[in-house]
């Protein structure tokens, strides 16, 4: 028997709860409950629940990294504009999900290599858009890791409140950053 729902739908719950509740809430039983169908619609879909969490990974990679620099290209067309527009959407972003990203990177080595491919590909995308306003490569490098390591910080702080703080200061900060 096939239902309605597909196998992106049970993970895009696996990914909701995994940020709100952590990775130990992720099972089988609550997310058929939260999306009020059988447990056995989970298994036309999946194997096991580490095929679901496999699934999540990959989805999050995706939504997370190939999406978002997918939308500032194709908003911008100039680096500079690149860079704003990023940490433009990157600041607007609730960051629990990443937050549960790297807590499960902490107890499985798969995933902490999945969080750290990540890392390397958003580094080297915000140090091309440096180098691309003429920041010196070597710079580049540095800037952007600190521009990365601060936006995970940022996270980690939580959002909210200081939202609007964190937006200020990147209006200031980014110009200085971007300088060659």
């Amino acid at each position: 028997m096939k239902d309605s729902l597909d196998r992106s739908a049970w993970v895009a719950a696996g990914l909701t709860t995994l940020a709100a509740k952590g990775l130990d809430a992720v099972r089988v039983e609550r997310l058929a409950a939260d999306l009020n169908v059988t447990k056995g619609s989970f298994y036309w879909h999946f194997r096991d629940r580490a095929d679901l969490l496999a699934m999540m990974v990959e989805a999050w990679r995706t939504s997370a990294t190939t999406d978002i620099i997918n939308r500032v290209e194709a908003r911008a067309q100039e680096p500079a504009d690149r860079l704003k527009a990023l940490f433009s959407t990157v600041l607007r972003a609730d960051g629990r999900l990443e937050m549960a990203m790297r807590d499960w990177a902490a107890r499985d080595a798969a995933v902490a290599a999945a969080v750290a491919e990540a890392d390397d590909r958003r580094v080297a995308y915000v140090e091309a858009l440096f180098a691309g306003v003429g920041v010196p490569e070597a710079e580049a490098g540095a800037r952007a890791r600190f521009a990365y390591q601060a936006l995970i910080g940022h996270f980690r702080m939580g959002v909210g409140a200081a939202e609007e703080r964190a937006r200020e200061a990147l209006d200031l900060i980014l110009p200085l950053m971007s300088r060659p």
